[in-house]
């Protein structure tokens, strides 16, 4: 039944998505908090336009002067141009100083398809151009179209490198073929009960969804369902040795498992809960799209995994079937914590039982090497022209642009002044620096050059001689656009846009400074601001469910420490390999924030599984022979899921996208510290130095509790050897 209902919810969720583009959008101005600077001014921007439209900027290089057939032959491009986008205002051609470029100004309606258009545009100029110039369509619809294309591979192409990896991972910890074929059937249909969910949501204006959410929720989904997944099939290999009943293997490993599989998925789901307190609306909306793939990953881990162990038994595990033990070896009695365990895991048990003082300082002392890396990382922004780390002819665009233009033409700053000062700002918006130009809007968004100014108090009262133009008006609020010297998206832009706003402020604390540097520049900001108001959330909510799941707060607290260490080593070397590996300018300021709510989560999902079973095994066998047996019995799995999960994360890599790249490599290389040095050394070395206070005040730390547990191991034989004994440290 169950297998039907999961096979049904796939049938409906599979197709829903090819959709989610209905349902997406990259408009970083929708990410904004509605208090910010640049979205009130959007708002007020929005009053003097009809329609709300995009700005496609074209220019035209050649390599020498225009001449004036080359002119003619340009300007004859402006009607073809209007003509594609419904005879609406085309600006231009307008001659570079040099004479070397023109350049187009395009009004692209933002309900078309803004990909389609600018590929149509693209070949128009391309055709029409004067034979040997180069063409580009750039400005922030040519970027925006740049950007869709290379998001174009998250329906696809990341989804089948993420299954491809899991699946070769899963043919070597298993040795099966059947087995991950039925692992990765629970991830898929997982995500595909995610995608219903999440389409539903956004499709009811609860969430705002975009390119990089959709990426994160798919990876995310299968990481995370595979994860719970090897804890589920560990627990039921380990059944399987104890009964020839497969429906009752099944149920025994749920019993075993779903304590651990539901506290790591709790954890997981609360701290991306947690993004709900971002100001930034892109956060907010990974947050519940996060937590809805988390929370279909754990509901197909502890319904449809175990009904398909039930019915396959011991044959998903062919060849290599486990064999019934007898009934003398299905419990074995501990004494040092090492019986029955050979290989890597015994080696490394025994090297936290012999030194291991040792071996957690000098854990954390390579941890905080790497993690004093934490300073080099610039996470302030990076350039829009930047963020596309494939050829794109609106970032090569750009660059022609300012070669010859003021950098910022077609992206303009946009101020909104009180009627009555609108000349007095616009004076002090000119002789500000990095302002190329600036003019005021009249109706219909005709700029009114300078000298031609009537009297904003009285519009019927000229200016200066000739025929005076009015400014647009709306409630009392009028319109300057002015065009910068930098790129609009560059950091030297973004100064500007800073400068002006304390400047205008001196005149009117109402004027506002918005447009595409400013939107830029309040998105920045406004990441900084949320990573030092979530981080101490996540942190606190980790910590109660830690608190809850262990019976203790000495250990969780240990725990909690351990990750964000980790978490400040990866970050740390992360922004070594970012400077002087792969060459990145700079980081987007809402990367540090992923990362860390990322890691720090899945990196306690670990410690969950690993202490979970510590504390399982201290009950029965005292706290230093549980922990080496936790260890010994959780290692390889533990391992496997991290090298799965790091795998799915490198993923994204595949998408051209600096901010996906900078969090493929953050997440798969901290999931890959933290499984291999922080959960298998430093947490088990510090538990045994720390012993049965590690659970205090809970039970398995009161006084007495340990040896009792110890006495009730020893009393059904004795130890197996003197050296077992010293080798496992036991005092």
């Amino acid at each position: 039944m169950l297998v039907v209902a999961w096979l049904a919810i796939a049938g409906v969720g599979g197709p829903t998505f090819g959709r989610l583009s209905e349902v997406s959008s990259n408009d970083q101005a929708s990410f904004l908090p509605a208090g910010a600077e640049a979205t009130e001014a959007a708002d007020w921007h929005a009053k003097f336009r009809d329609s709300k439209e995009i700005p496609a900027v074209i220019v035209i290089e050649s390599g020498s002067a225009f001449t004036p057939a080359q002119l003619r032959e340009a300007a004859a491009l402006k009607d073809r141009l209007a003509a594609l986008q419904g005879g609406s205002t085309v600006i231009g051609p307008i001659p570079s100083e040099d004479a070397k470029a023109v350049q187009f100004v395009v009004p692209i309606p933002s309900s078309a398809e803004v990909k389609t258009v600018v590929k149509e545009l693209r070949n128009e100029v391309q055709a029409s151009a004067p034979a040997g110039m180069q063409t580009f369509v750039t400005g922030p619809a040519g970027l925006t179209a740049d950007l869709v294309s290379a998001f174009a591979g998250i329906d696809g192409i990341l989804l089948l490198v993420a299954l491809g990896a899991v699946f070769l991972i899963l043919l070597i910890v298993y040795r099966s073929l059947l087995l991950p074929v039925m692992v990765l059937f629970t991830s898929v249909f997982a995500l595909c009960a995610a995608i219903l969910l999440v389409f539903g949501m956004a499709k009811a204006g609860w969430i705002q969804l975009n390119g990089q959410s959709q990426g994160i929720l798919s990876i995310l989904v299968i990481g995370a369902a595979t994860d719970y997944a090897l804890l589920y099939v560990a627990r039921f290999r380990e059944a399987l040795t104890h009964t020839t009943d497969r429906t009752a293997a099944a149920l025994t490993a749920w019993k075993a498992a779903w304590e651990p599989i539901l506290a790591s998925g709790a954890t997981v789901i609360i701290a991306l809960l947690c993004l709900l307190f971002s100001d930034l609306n892109s956060n907010k909306a990974l947050g519940p799209v996060a937590a809805a793939g988390i929370l279909c990953a754990l509901f197909a881990a502890l319904t449809l995994l175990p009904a398909l162990m039930a019915l396959l038994g011991r044959a998903a595990f062919w060849p290599f079937r486990p064999k019934l033990l007898p009934e003398t070896q299905r419990e074995p009695e501990l004494v040092t914590g090492l019986e029955g365990q050979k290989g890597l895991w015994r080696a490394t048990g025994s090297l936290v039982a012999r030194r291991p003082r040792t071996v957690w300082v000098a854990s954390v002392l390579l941890l905080l090497v790497a993690g004093s890396g934490i300073l080099q990382l610039k996470a302030n922004g990076v350039a829009q022209t930047d963020v596309i780390l494939t050829a794109s002819n609106a970032v090569d665009g750009q660059d022609a642009l300012g070669r010859h233009f003021d950098a910022g033409s077609g992206s303009p700053a946009v101020i909104v002044a009180d009627q009555a000062r609108a000349q007095e700002v616009l004076d002090r918006v000119m002789a500000s620096n990095g302002v190329g130009d600036a003019y005021l809007l009249a109706e219909g968004g005709v700029p009114i050059m300078t000298g031609a100014l009537a009297n904003p108090a009285n519009p019927a009262a000229p200016g200066a001689p000739g025929a005076p133009a009015a400014p647009a008006a709306r409630d009392g609020k009028v319109l300057i656009n002015a065009t910068l010297d930098s790129a609009a998206d560059s950091t030297e832009a973004e100064s500007v846009v800073v400068s002006l706003r304390q400047e205008l402020k001196e005149i009117d604390g109402d004027v506002l400074v918005g447009g595409v540097t400013a939107t830029a520049l309040d998105t920045n900001t406004t990441a900084q601001r949320d990573l030092v108001t979530i981080i101490p959330v996540v942190l606190g909510v980790i910590l109660v469910i830690l608190m809850l799941l262990l019976r203790s707060v000495l250990a969780p607290v240990l725990l909690v420490a351990s990750v964000v260490l980790s978490y400040a080593a990866a970050m740390g070397v992360s922004a070594f390999v970012f400077n002087n590996v792969f060459g990145f300018p700079g980081a987007d300021a809402t990367v540090p924030l992923f990362g860390f709510v990322f890691l720090v989560a899945l990196g306690v999902d670990y410690n969950i599984f690993l202490m979970s079973r510590v504390r399982e095994e201290s009950l029965k066998h005292g706290t230093r022979p549980g922990i080496l047996r936790g260890l010994s019995v959780t290692g390889g799995v533990i391992t496997s899921a991290g090298v799965v999960l790091a795998a799915t994360f490198a993923a994204l890599g595949v998408i051209p996208i600096m901010f996906l790249v900078q969090l493929a490599f953050i997440v798969a290389f901290g999931v890959l510290l933290d499984t291999v040095l922080v959960r298998s050394l430093l947490v088990p070395a510090l538990a045994y130095d720390i012993g049965p206070r590690l659970w205090w005040p809970g039970k398995a730390g009161r006084p007495g509790n340990d040896a009792a547990a110890r006495s009730g191991a020893l009393s059904s034989r004795a130890p197996s050897s003197r050296q077992e004994e010293e080798e496992a440290g036991v005092r």
